[in-house]
This record gives structure tokens, C-alpha cells and sequence, in this order.
């Protein structure tokens, strides 16, 4: 058992610094080849933070862990609203832009509903895959387009998520590269300790691999989110942390889900179709709704979000 929370803590670590290595070494090299801020923030911010993601669902997936990969992903999802935004509200009441979210937040809701309908298929597979993977690079090219043509505060929002992560400028692309290739390679082990640990420990307490996806993987996953939000709210970013976490929701679902359905079809475990896919959209739909009622997370919705997570982890640790 201590050997197997070791490697759940190792795991968490590499998961970290990788996803971080990742960003800041693939922004890094993008300002060296001339790619503006912009299509930065967009993309390689937005991969980069769901790197850690990735690499556990990708790695559960492949070693029989269906209630990991999919908990991993929806419980990420919970957590960003709840807790990661919960928590920046708190520090930092954040303000919103109607103009430049009513893109993201169709975007936010759709990938949610999408997640939803393909968890209740009851197996996620190639077709499923190919849809949310679809629809990810519908939504980036849109983006995209829609943000360059009119450099609106949305693209603004986006060159100051690359800015958050800066590397010196004399850094040369070979230090670079190994940066990225480090924080590949981190991120990956990382990711099979924590789910190698995952399982052991989810049989030795006698729960199911789901709840500890949910909890433990979920939260361990979004360390990248959460000192991407806490260093922007800092910095008085707030529109960042918002973004941080809207844009890592659509990926994790478009993105991580996608990919790894289509490396092998995800049986999903029936409590997530049961109970948790719906906290996931409600959750949604509750930060759709807040944000639209005067377009600010004020402090004391901060508080209740945090609430509502805390609520949510006891519901699983005594289900």
C-alpha cells in the first residue's frame, strides 16, 4: 500500500512538471518560429495544460481501467468548475466579457452535452471518437478566425495565456526542444505511476477504480490548471483563469476523450452513466448561468462552488 501511494504521489509530481515543461518549452519554441501569440494561447496553451490528461486516460485505457480514463476526464471537469474556479473566485472575483464568451461558452456547453450522450452509448468508440475530435478542430479553426479577424478581448485573452508561461529569451531551440521532450517523457511515466498506484489502492480500500478517477486522478490531473488559474488571478488575469478553465473543459472532453477512444473503445462503468455525466453537465450549466447573471464569478458563488465540490467528494467517498 505505501509502495503504491508513493507512486500515486511520484506520478502526480511528473504529471506536473511535465505538463509544465511541456507549455513552456512548446510556447517557447513557437515565438522562435514566428507563431503568433494568438494561435499560442489557442492551442498549444490549451493541449499543453491537458497534457497530464491525456497521458492517464490514454495509459488506463490500455490497462483495463475504464472507470480511470472516463473518471479522469469527468472528474477533472467537476473539478475545474467547482474547485479550480471555486477557488480563483475566491482570491480573485473574476469578470466576464459577454462579446468574447458567447463563443465559448456554446462551445462549453455543446462538448458537454456531446460527453454525455457518448458516455449513455454505453461504450465510447471510433465513431464517438472521430465526432469529438471533429468537433475540437471546428472549434479551434473558429476561434481562430473569429479572433484574428477582429482581435477582440477573447484573443487578447488567449496571447496573455502564452504570456503567462515565459522562457528567457536567449533560449536557444535546443534547450527548448529538450524541454518539450522532457516534459513528454514526464508526463507519460508520470502518468503510469499514477495509474498503476490508482488501481492498487482503489482495490486495497475497496472502492471502485471509478471513484478514485473521479477524486484522486481527476484532481491530481488538474494540478496544471490550478496554478495556471492561481498564477493569473495573481497577475490580475482573471479572464485567463476563466479561460483556463473553459478551454481545458471543451479539450478534455473533445480532446482527450477523442483520442482516447479512437487508440481503444472506453466500456463506460455504469454509476458515471448513472450519476456522475449528469454532476458534470449540471455543474456546466451552473457556471453557464452564473456567469450570465451580471458576467462575474463574485466571491460568494466562489464560495459555494467550493461548497459544492466538497459536498460532492463525500457523496463518493461514502457511495
Amino acid at each position: 500500500m505505501t509502495e503504491s501511494l508513493l507512486l500515486v504521489a511520484g506520478g502526480l509530481v511528473l504529471l506536473a512538471i511535465g505538463g509544465e515543461l511541456l507549455v513552456r518549452g512548446a510556447v517557447g519554441m513557437a515565438a522562435r518560429l514566428g507563431i503568433s501569440p494568438l494561435l499560442a494561447g489557442l492551442t498549444i496553451v490549451g493541449f499543453g495544460t491537458s497534457t497530464p490528461e491525456l497521458a492517464t486516460s490514454v495509459q488506463a485505457a490500455l490497462a483495463g481501467s475504464p472507470g480511470i480514463a472516463i473518471g479522469n476526464v469527468v472528474g477533472s471537469n467537476i473539478a475545474n468548475i467547482l474547485f479550480i474556479l471555486g477557488l480563483s473566485a475566491i482570491i480573485l472575483p473574476l469578470s466576464v466579457n459577454p462579446a468574447s464568451f458567447t463563443r465559448d461558452s456554446i462551445a462549453l456547453g455543446g462538448s458537454a452535452l456531446l460527453c454525455t450522450v457518448a458516455v449513455l452509448t454505453g461504450t465510447i468508440g471510433l465513431a464517438a471518437g472521430l465526432v469529438l475530435l471533429a468537433s475540437l478542430v471546428g472549434y479551434v479553426w473558429w476561434a481562430y478566425k473569429s479572433e484574428s479577424a477582429s482581435h477582440d478581448a477573447e484573443a487578447v485573452r488567449h496571447e496573455h495565456e502564452a504570456e503567462d508561461r515565459p522562457v528567457p529569451p536567449n533560449t536557444g531551440p535546443l534547450v527548448l526542444g529538450g524541454m518539450i521532450l522532457a516534459g513528454l517523457v514526464a508526463a507519460i511515466f508520470g502518468a503510469g505511476w499514477l495509474v498503476d498506484g490508482a488501481v492498487v489502492i482503489a482495490g486495497a480500500a475497496g472502492i471502485s477504480e471509478s471513484v478514485i478517477g473521479l477524486t484522486v486522478v481527476a484532481v491530481g490531473t488538474s494540478l496544471p490548471e490550478l496554478i495556471a488559474c492561481i498564477v493569473a488571478v495573481i497577475r490580475k488575469h482573471e479572464d485567463v483563469a476563466l479561460g483556463n478553465v473553459v478551454g481545458s473543459n471543451i479539450y478534455n472532453v473533445l480532446g482527450i476523450l477523442g483520442i482516447t477512444s479512437l487508440i481503444k473503445p472506453i466500456a463506460v462503468p455504469a454509476e458515471i452513466a448513472r450519476f456522475d455525466i449528469w454532476v458534470m453537465l449540471g455543474v456546466t450549466a451552473l457556471l453557464l448561468v452564473q456567469l450570465r447573471s451580471g458576467w462575474r464569478l463574485s466571491r460568494i458563488e466562489g464560495v459555494l462552488l467550493v461548497a459544492l465540490y466538497a459536498g460532492y467528494t463525500l457523496f463518493l467517498a461514502t457511495r
